[in-house]
């Protein structure tokens, strides 16, 4: 049974752990979750937001651990039965089309692989928003879009959306969606397949400008 001060306690480590999950205080939102997990282990959503913090993590196995006990806790069948497809092995109809595609139009599979990475987080990180995949297409475009941009082999929006049979407007529209709820920036480390990322270059300067002012502040 747990305590109303627990609970009370393990809401407001939810509520912490959502801060650091949007500044990227990763691992400080993964071990904040957890701790909300274990005094109220019957809230669903603590699971859930741990789940999502260890997806950007890169701990897709701590994702799925979390995952099932949200699935075990949560009560709404709608939400269970679409997180619960996470756990298949095959590929739902967004990924099917999205590799059709990207094959046709000789991406390697690595360009390829990313983006269906992509929609393996997104799905998780939508948390309990709705999320319509009734029409697969649009969605394959935004990521095939997305990953492209990410891995400089951009294409036309007008060409992509013709090679799905999507409207334009839609395509942009869920491309924005995945860029904010993904946080994805330039050459994201997370689906960036180049052989050298150009943010290397930018974590070197830093280093370089850190050191720097710290041997001019020397006295």
């Amino acid at each position: 049974m747990v305590s109303a001060s627990d609970r009370r306690r393990a809401a407001q480590l939810n509520e912490e752990g959502l801060l650091r999950y949007r500044h990227w205080e990763v691992e400080d939102a993964v071990r904040t979750f957890s701790q909300a997990a274990e005094l109220d282990p019957d809230q669903p959503d603590h699971h859930l937001n741990l789940a999502r913090a260890l997806a950007r993590f890169g701990d897709y196995e701590g994702t799925l651990r979390a995952l099932g006990n949200f699935l075990r806790t949560e009560s709404d069948p709608a939400l269970t039965e679409r997180f619960e497809r996470l756990f298949g092995n095959a590929m739902d109809e967004v990924e099917t089309l999205l590799t059709e595609v990207m094959t046709q139009h000789n991406l390697p599979l690595d360009i390829i692989g990313a983006a269906i990475q992509m929609w393996m987080e997104y799905r998780i990180a939508v948390g309990r928003r709705p999320l319509d995949t009734s029409s697969p297409a649009p969605w394959a475009a935004a990521l095939d879009l997305t990953t492209r941009k990410l891995n400089f082999r951009e294409a036309p929006l007008r060409e992509i959306a013709k090679w799905y049979g999507a409207r334009q407007s839609t395509v942009r529209r869920y491309h924005m969606d995945l860029v904010k709820t993904l946080d994805v920036m330039p050459c994201d480390y997370r689906y960036f397949r180049g052989a050298q990322n150009p943010l290397d270059k930018l974590v070197e300067a830093a280093a370089m400008l850190e050191e720097l002012e710290e041997r001019f502040r020397e006295l």
